[in-house]
C-alpha cells in the first residue's frame, strides 16, 4: 500500500513477531528494515526507490539499476575486446574530445545534474566554481543516484571536488573517481547511511569512472569523455 511518509520520516509496523518492519522514507527513497526484539537490527532487506504515488519499482540493495526514458547512446559491449575499441574510438572522436552529448541541462554553479543514457548508463555532472566534472550516475558501493548527493569541497577531504553518496554517505573524487572517507551525517540520515555501509561493506573500495566535460565556445557543443 502506499505510504505518505514525509521525507526523513518512518513508521514501524509489527510484523511476524517479534519482529518489525521499520519503513523510513530519505531523499523520497523508501528504506525497509527489519527488526528484532532478540537482536540490535536485520540489515535492509530491501529498497523501494522511484517512490511516487504512480510508480514502484523494486531494487536489492547492492543490485544495479537501469534507467528509463534515455537519450543518448555511450560506447559499450559483451566483451572486453570490443569495450576497449569503442572506448578508443569514442575517445578520438571530434579532435579528442570524445562524445558529443545532445538534450541535457549544464548544472549551475554549486548544483549537480542527473544525465540518463543508452545501455543503462547515467552520469552525474557538478559545477563547482565555473568547472565542469561528470562522474559515473550510480554509487560504486550501494547503486543509488550520486546526482542526489551533496558537493564536498571542504579541506577536511583531499582529491577534492568530491560528491558524497546521499545513502551510504562515501565520497567520490569528481576528477579521479577514487573513493574516499564517507561524510558524517546525523539523525535519520546518519542512521540509514550506517545501514548502508554495512550492507555493502563488500564494495567499500570500488572506485568510481570519472569523464571529463567540455564545451564548444563557439558553438555550445557538450562533450563527455571517459578518464
Amino acid at each position: 500500500k502506499q505510504s505518505t511518509l514525509n521525507n526523513q520520516q518512518y513508521q514501524a509496523v509489527p510484523h511476524e513477531s517479534p519482529h518489525t518492519l521499520f519503513f523510513v522514507n530519505l531523499n523520497s527513497t523508501l528504506f525497509i528494515m527489519k527488526l528484532s526484539t532478540s537482536t540490535q537490527f536485520s540489515l535492509i532487506v530491501v529498497v523501494l526507490s522511484a517512490w511516487t504515488a504512480s510508480s514502484l519499482s523494486l531494487t536489492m540493495m547492492g543490485s544495479r539499476r537501469g534507467k528509463g526514458d534515455l537519450k543518448v547512446g555511450l560506447a559499450g559491449g559483451s566483451s572486453s575486446k570490443k569495450i576497449t575499441s569503442e572506448k578508443s574510438a569514442v575517445a578520438s572522436l571530434n579532435q579528442g574530445r570524445g562524445q558529443e552529448i545532445t538534450g541535457v541541462t549544464m548544472p549551475t554553479p554549486g548544483t549537480v545534474k542527473g544525465w540518463g543514457f543508452g545501455d543503462r548508463k547515467s552520469v552525474a555532472c557538478a559545477n563547482v566554481d565555473g568547472e565542469f566534472y561528470a562522474i559515473q550516475g550510480e554509487c560504486p558501493r550501494c547503486a543509488f543516484d550520486l546526482f542526489k548527493g551533496d558537493i564536498i569541497n571542504d579541506e577536511g577531504f583531499t582529491d577534492l571536488p568530491r560528491i558524497a553518496c546521499p545513502t551510504c554517505s562515501t565520497t567520490y573524487s569528481m576528477k579521479s573517481g577514487v573513493h574516499g572517507p564517507p561524510v558524517k551525517r546525523t539523525g535519520l540520515a546518519g542512521f540509514v547511511g550506517n545501514l548502508a555501509k554495512t550492507a555493502t561493506i563488500n564494495d567499500a573500495s570500488s572506485n568510481a569512472v570519472a569523464f571529463s566535460i567540455s564545451i564548444d565556445d563557439e558553438s555550445g557543443r557538450v562533450f563527455m569523455k571517459e578518464k
